[in-house]
């Protein structure tokens, strides 16, 4: 392997574009442990800060993951990727990578709203919430635990029975309610002890957590949603505009 000096570019740079065309043409590979980082600012000949602040970005563009006294790996690429400007079903998302999307329903409750769910929703005491649990999956494989509270009003009485629907679907079937938009924040978590397993991830496999409150066409926050997405199968970018 060739050293990189010969670029005339901040050498952490050089570095950074060495390990991706490396990891791009199958040098390493994904979930690959690569080398120490002796032996890999060796092989590029620079010096290990060099290396160590090429590592650091690759880690923060999630190209690569360091696990504190195991070592650096090469995370896999997601499988399925969106931008969150439109409001795309996970369904979508499946399907537009080419897999088959299906649910497995774990379970509905009904309960009175907490304080937080009066806040969300502006309902009052005697109001009944539904929490609905979903695994969506991916060729049979689980991808992403949903979790989503609405009003009990909202939705047709039978929607329990009638799981099937979506629940965009179920709020909107009388015409009623059209959800116009969702203000989303995503937040990163790590290994999580409900949810984690359901997914089928080890302790190595971060989470992205999707909190999206839909609004109708009156600003009425009708649906919450909670999704727990696997970080190594799910990316999501935002496209932003200069003003």
């Amino acid at each position: 392997m060739s050293t990189i000096k010969a670029d005339h570019r901040h050498l952490y740079l050089q570095v950074i574009d060495r390990l991706k065309s490396d990891i791009e043409k199958g040098v390493y590979r994904e979930n690959e442990k690569l080398p120490s980082e002796f032996e890999l600012s060796k092989r590029l000949g620079v010096s290990r800060a060099t290396l160590r602040e090429a590592l650091r970005l690759l880690e923060e563009e999630n190209i690569i993951i360091r696990r504190h006294g195991v070592g650096t790996f090469v995370n896999p690429k997601p499988v399925f990727t969106s931008g969150i400007e439109q409001l795309s079903s996970i369904s979508s998302m499946i399907e537009k990578a080419g897999m088959m999307p299906g649910t497995i329903f774990m379970k509905a409750t009904e309960s009175c709203p907490t304080d937080g769910d009066r806040e969300r929703f502006q309902c009052g005491e005697n109001d009944q919430v539904f929490t609905i649990e979903r695994v969506r999956t991916a060729d049979g494989e689980p991808v992403v635990y949903c979790v989503d509270k609405v009003l009990a009003k909202h939705l047709p009485t039978d929607y329990v029975q009638n799981n099937e629907l979506s629940i965009f679907s179920s709020l909107e079937q009388n015409g009623d309610i059209h959800v116009a938009y969702a203000v989303t924040f995503i937040d990163p978590v790590g290994y999580h002890e409900q949810v984690s397993p359901i997914l089928n991830c080890g302790r190595e496999t971060a989470l992205l957590v999707l909190k999206q409150l839909h609004y109708d066409q009156n600003d009425r926050v009708v649906l919450y949603s909670k999704n727990y997405f696997r970080a190594d199968k799910f990316s999501f970018h935002v496209i932003r505009k200069r003003v």
